[in-house]
């Protein structure tokens, strides 16, 4: 069957050519963005793998486009090839250039469908204008590239993630070596990463539920090498800090020697007082202290181990001294209220009430009180009270 004819009078030559030249633009122009398909990163890794799951269905209807597309062009191709073969003629044909150019030129062969497009049903050939055919090709380009493109940007979300992993896991698991130790916690971060990383590289279509989960492998991967780099540091510092904590500990223990010191001073000074519970974390933080040198180089053992003691000893410190300060108080409280009272009895003297009878009974009392051992803190209290209201009375009534 041969090409139908045009529809319309033919073109001039200067339309011709103008048309011809468009056409071939047009044709250089798509050539390019096929190449650029063919070349875009998310075609390219996948024609390197097997793809599967909703990736490999995606991938396959693009392949069998993307054939489709070809075929498409290069039936295009072939009409402008007849064109500029006319159109160089001694005497070109404008009856045959004008139907070339503006109609039903392009024959699509149902022997020329690729196999994966093909039907038992053959449907007859069909004769198709170059701009039906530039729709064609415009509508599966478009299928293909958003494809590649959904490809591309699902590697591109998820496999940063799964790259910082790998850097710190490879990263830890050098310090692993060089601290001769095993690590089960990340050997289960190894696995994990390997299964992570199987499913994104085969199939990033339909891993983008994992997300979250390659994110948390992440930060589980840099937080373990923290670890490890932590536990290389005890490492290199061990000496150091055992000794640092061996110095602490004697601070610890003088505190708590001052604390009961301070205890005997406040039942010889103050009755009855309400004494908070004695420290004596000492000798617990030399045992504990002492056993760490049997962990045998089992580092990551000993970084949780001495940063707990190290933690203990500052609170043991902290204690000690807390203790000894609330004790100390209560005869800093008996030594304000002697300052009280002398400062009232001065005052009753300028008042003119040095020789008041009344008052010098009340000083008295307050007196002896604080200059008893023990002193009853309470009673003392009370009375200073007393003495500084009955000054207070005199001086408001003038």
């Amino acid at each position: 069957m041969g090409m139908p004819g045009a529809t319309g009078p033919p073109m001039s030559l200067e339309g011709v050519d103008h048309a011809l030249r468009r056409r071939v633009e047009e044709r250089d122009r798509i050539a390019g963005d096929l190449l650029d398909l063919d070349a875009h990163p998310g075609n390219r890794l996948l024609s390197g793998m097997t793809p599967t799951g909703e990736t490999g269905r995606r991938w396959e209807q693009a392949q069998a486009s993307l054939v489709t597309l070809w075929w498409l062009f290069d039936a295009y191709r072939r009409v402008l090839d007849l064109a500029a073969e006319a159109r160089a003629a001694s005497r070109p044909d404008l009856g045959l250039l004008t139907a070339l150019l503006t109609g039903a030129s392009v024959e699509l062969k149902p022997d020329d469908v690729p196999v994966e497009k093909r039907s038992l049903l053959r449907a007859a050939g069909e004769w198709v204008t170059l701009d039906t055919v530039l729709a064609r090709m415009d509508r599966t380009y478009r299928e293909i590239a958003e494809t590649a493109g959904a490809v591309d940007a699902a590697w591109t979300a998820l496999l940063p993630d799964l790259d910082r992993a790998d850097a710190a896991r490879r990263a830890a698991g050098e310090l692993r070596e060089s601290l001769g130790a095993a690590d089960t916690e990340l050997d289960r971060l190894d696995a994990e990463a390997r299964r992570l990383r199987a499913q994104v590289a085969t199939d990033p279509l339909g891993s983008a539920g994992l997300a979250g989960e390659i994110a948390a492998l992440a930060r589980a991967a840099e937080a373990r090498r923290a670890a490890l780099e932590q536990a290389a540091r005890v490492r290199e510092e061990y000496a150091d800090r055992a000794a640092r904590l061996a110095g602490r500990i004697e601070a610890v223990a003088e505190a708590e020697r001052e604390a009961l010191r301070v205890r005997d001073l406040v039942l010889a000074k103050i009755d009855s007082p309400a004494l908070p519970e004695m420290p004596g974390q000492a000798p617990a933080l030399r045992d504990r202290l002492a056993a760490l040198g049997t962990a045998g180089g089992r580092w990551l053992e000993l970084v949780e181990r001495l940063t707990s003691l190290e933690r203990g000893v500052e609170e043991a410190l902290a204690h000690a001294q807390r203790v000894t300060e609330s004790m100390t108080g209560l005869i800093g409280r008996r030594d304000e209220l002697r300052g009280r009272l002398s400062a009232y009895q001065a005052k009753a003297v300028r008042l003119g009430h040095a020789e008041d009878i009344a008052l010098a009974d009340l000083y008295g009392t307050a007196r002896d009180l604080l200059w008893s051992a023990p002193c009853d803190l309470r009673r003392a209290t009370v009375a200073v009270a007393e003495y500084q209201r009955a000054i207070t009375r005199i001086g408001a009534a003038g």
